[in-house]
């Protein structure tokens, strides 16, 4: 069976997605019609666009967007969105969208760098000051904070529940998509949750979000500015604006752009409790200092 070296064979098969349309488009409902004709029309501008979005332009539910996407042969949006972007683009821009196969190391070094400082700029512009400082206050009156995190977004769940734990704020990383579904079940008013997803379509995350939600916890969420699925259960918005991250939905300048966001609401968290911040900061040290040589 052949298939490209770390891509999933099912993934490789779902190509020709605009082929494919033209193919079904007269036995479609008006409604898929309508979201037929949108992606087909529209397959550059489909390709950064959201479920909620396509569906909005389409005026169409998302439902419908996502089962029309399984007509095709894909398990939702985002794999039609990840083939329509194969058959857009070259193949070098699922590596960095501004590298060619001619650039030297030391462009190469300079493109991703810049591509890191472009991120954090159109961020910290993105990012709305008021919403911070609503999420400090809602994680200081909570009993518990509860982090989410699947795929590439997992790392920074992790590194956001350590930092959380170092200035003596209790918390947990969940990036399961089973232990997640629990967690958020389990979840009350006295809970904050914390989701990390640049798309904010992950379904796994979007579940957990959700039941979160219901459940009557805090949720706050650390997604790029856009419309998106995950805004319908999120209490509180926290945007990083990657812009290199249109063709590919695993780009380090989403992460970098998260992790500034983790950083600078940990900042303000440590100093809106500064004395027991740096006594937590402290005592978790000297623990640290024991396991260094």
């Amino acid at each position: 069976m052949a298939f490209e070296r770390g891509r999933p064979a099912q993934a490789q098969e779902l190509s020709g997605v605009v082929d494919r349309i033209r193919a079904v488009r007269k036995d479609l409902t008006p409604a898929a019609g309508r979201i037929a004709d949108f992606i087909a029309l529209n397959a550059a501008d489909v390709v950064n666009m959201s479920v909620t979005e396509v569906a909005e332009r389409s005026e169409a539910s998302e439902g419908s967007v996502i089962g029309f996407c399984q007509s095709l042969g894909a398990k939702g949006f985002q794999q039609v969105k990840l083939a329509l972007a194969r058959d857009l683009v070259q193949p070098v821009q699922f590596i960095h969208e501004d590298l060619t196969q001619a650039d030297s190391t030391g462009t190469v070094i300079e493109k991703i760098f810049q591509s890191g400082l472009q991120a954090l700029q159109d961020t910290q512009k993105a990012l709305d000051v008021s919403a911070i400082a609503q999420a400090v206050e809602a994680i200081r009156k909570a009993s518990r904070v509860e982090v989410f995190g699947i795929g590439s977004a997992a790392p920074i769940a992790e590194d956001a529940n350590y930092r959380l734990l170092r200035i003596g704020i209790m918390s947990r990383a969940s990036v399961d998509s089973h232990v997640q579904a629990i967690t958020a079940s389990l979840a009350d008013p006295s809970t904050v949750v914390i989701t990390i997803s640049h798309s904010g379509s992950t379904v796994e995350t979007l579940t957990a979000t959700r039941l979160a939600k219901e459940a009557g916890a805090t949720t706050i969420a650390i997604t790029n500015f856009g419309k998106t699925p995950l805004l319908a259960y999120t209490d509180i918005v926290l945007h990083t604006l990657a812009r290199e991250t249109q063709f590919r939905t695993e780009a380090m300048t989403s992460r970098i752009a998260q992790l500034a966001v983790v950083d600078a609401l940990i900042a303000c968290l440590a100093l809106a409790d500064y004395e027991r911040s740096t006594a937590t900061i402290a005592k978790t040290f000297d623990v640290l200092s024991a396991k260094r040589v």
